[in-house]
């Protein structure tokens, strides 16, 4: 009787962690979905490079973004170009950053758009490292040309690769 119970219990478990599976599998196709009917249009190309503001004798925690958080490596955040910063949302102390998404060597990523820079000509966005290796694990490319940067509305994102 009580291998019976185990058995019983043992399959319910089986049964609802597949479930949870599935669920999750739907969820994120129905938010890729969602990414690319909200991302098309507005989009600007070009080339995108890493940045990383910290040198020694930097302030603690890293040095605070545009948007007033401090840089965090491990983050999915970028820096766009200073003139297309109306055009992703303002990136502006004390207002809540923008997000994008960001396709290149075939892949896709959502990030928080938290900078901004006078980049070099060419160059439309700075990834943080987190980002930039998601595209190059190696960091041997230095540039990634051909990127798509397209705005995203609202705030309901979760950050890090799509797809």
């Amino acid at each position: 009787m009580l291998f019976r119970s185990s058995a019983a219990i043992c399959g319910a478990l089986v049964a609802l962690a597949v479930s949870v599976t599935i669920a999750k599998c739907e969820t994120r196709g129905g938010h890729a979905n969602t990414v690319a009917d909200t991302a098309s249009g507005n989009a600007v190309v070009g080339a995108a490079s890493m940045y990383n503001p910290f040198r020694p004798g930097k302030e603690e925690g890293g040095p605070r973004t545009a948007s007033g958080e401090r840089y965090d490596p491990s983050a999915w955040t970028a820096a766009i170009k200073t003139t297309l910063r109306r055009k992703f949302g303002g990136v502006q102390f004390g207002v809540k950053p923008k997000y994008a998404l960001v396709e290149a060597v075939g892949k896709k990523v959502i990030v928080k758009i938290n900078d901004v820079g006078p980049l070099r000509p060419g160059r439309v966005i700075d990834l943080n490292e987190r980002t930039m290796r998601h595209f190059d694990p190696s960091l041997e490319r230095g540039v990634i040309r051909d990127v798509r940067v397209s705005p995203l509305s609202g705030d309901d994102w979760t950050l890090g690769p799509v797809g």
